[in-house]
C-alpha cells in the first residue's frame, strides 16, 4: 500500500509530471502565489493604458518609495506585477534586455505584443523541465505604438503557465474577482485617462473593502494622461511613451476620488 500512496500523492513533487486529470500542480501553486499578491489593475482608455497597484505598506517603519510594483521596460512599455516581487524583477530584467536587443538588431522599438509573447515563451519553458519552478508572478503589460493610423494601445496579462491574453480592463492579485466584477459593470472604452485612474482607484478601494491607504498607490500610464501638461513636459515625455505619474499627480487623483466617495452618501441622503 505504501508505494501506491506515494504515487498518488507525488504529482506535485516535480513540474514535469501530470496528474491523472491532466493538471500540473506546481503551476497551480504558482497561481496561488499570484492570488495572494497585492491587487494590480490595468485599464485601456482613449489616450493610453493606465496601470494602478496597491503597494500594501505593512509597517509604518517602511519607506513607501522603496516598494516598487510598476516598472518601465522601454520608452513605450511598462508592467505592473502581483505575486513574488523577486520573480517579477527577474522577468522585468529579461524584458528590458529583449527590448534593447530588438533596438540594436532592427533599429526600432519592439512591438508590445512581440515582447509579451517572448516573456510568455520564457515563462512557459519553466513548466517543461525539472530542476526549476514556475515564476510565481503575473504581469500586466501596457504599451503604446505609433502607426500611420495613429496611436495603438495594448494591455496584456501574463500567467505563470505562459498564457497570454489581451484585455480592455483587467486585474490580478488577491482582489481580481472584485475588480473584474466592477469592470464588467462600469467600464467603457470611451473613458479618458483621468477617468480611468478614478475607476482604477475605485476598483482597488472595492477589492480591499476600503482598508488600503490611498496614499500608497502607484500609478503608471502608457500614452497621454492629461492635455494640461506644459510644453516643456510634453517635449521631455512625448505622448507615445510610458511614465509613472508624479507624486503630485497621484495625490490630486486620490483627492478627487476621495471627494467623490464622500459625496455619494450625501447625494443618497438628498434623494431620500
Amino acid at each position: 500500500m505504501q508505494p501506491q500512496q506515494y504515487q498518488m500523492g507525488g504529482y506535485d513533487r516535480t513540474i514535469t509530471m501530470f496528474s491523472p486529470d491532466g493538471r500540473l500542480y506546481q503551476v497551480e501553486y504558482a497561481r496561488e502565489a499570484v492570488k495572494r499578491g497585492t491587487t494590480a489593475v490595468g485599464i485601456k482608455c482613449r489616450t493610453g493604458v493606465v496601470l494602478l497597484v496597491d503597494k500594501r505598506v505593512s509597517s509604518r517603519l517602511l519607506e513607501p518609495s522603496s516598494i516598487e510594483k510598476i516598472f518601465k521596460i522601454d520608452e513605450h512599455i511598462g508592467v505592473a506585477s502581483s505575486g513574488l516581487v523577486g520573480d517579477a524583477r527577474a522577468l522585468v530584467d529579461r524584458a528590458r534586455v529583449e527590448a534593447q536587443i530588438n533596438r540594436v538588431s532592427y533599429g526600432e522599438p519592439v512591438d508590445v505584443e512581440t515582447l509579451a509573447k517572448k516573456l510568455c515563451d520564457h515563462m512557459q519553458t519553466y513548466t517543461l523541465f525539472g530542476g526549476a519552478r514556475p515564476y510565481g508572478t503575473a504581469l500586466l503589460i501596457a504599451g503604446v505604438e505609433s502607426s500611420p493610423e495613429g496611436q495603438r494601445y495594448h494591455l496584456f496579462e501574463t500567467d505563470p503557465s505562459g498564457t497570454l491574453l489581451e484585455y480592455m480592463a483587467t486585474g490580478i492579485g488577491i482582489g481580481r474577482a472584485a475588480v473584474m466584477k466592477l469592470f464588467e459593470k462600469e467600464y467603457k472604452d470611451s473613458i479618458s485617462a483621468e477617468e480611468a485612474v478614478l475607476l482604477g482607484l475605485k476598483a482597488l478601494h472595492t477589492a480591499t473593502e476600503g482598508k488600503f491607504d490611498m496614499n500608497n498607490v502607484e500609478i503608471g500610464i502608457a500614452g497621454e494622461y492629461s492635455k494640461k501638461r506644459s510644453v516643456k513636459a510634453a517635449q521631455e515625455m512625448p505622448a507615445a511613451a510610458f511614465r509613472k505619474l508624479t507624486s503630485e499627480e497621484v495625490k490630486a487623483a486620490v483627492a478627487k476620488f476621495t471627494k467623490s466617495v464622500k459625496e455619494q452618501p450625501e447625494a443618497a441622503k438628498a434623494a431620500e
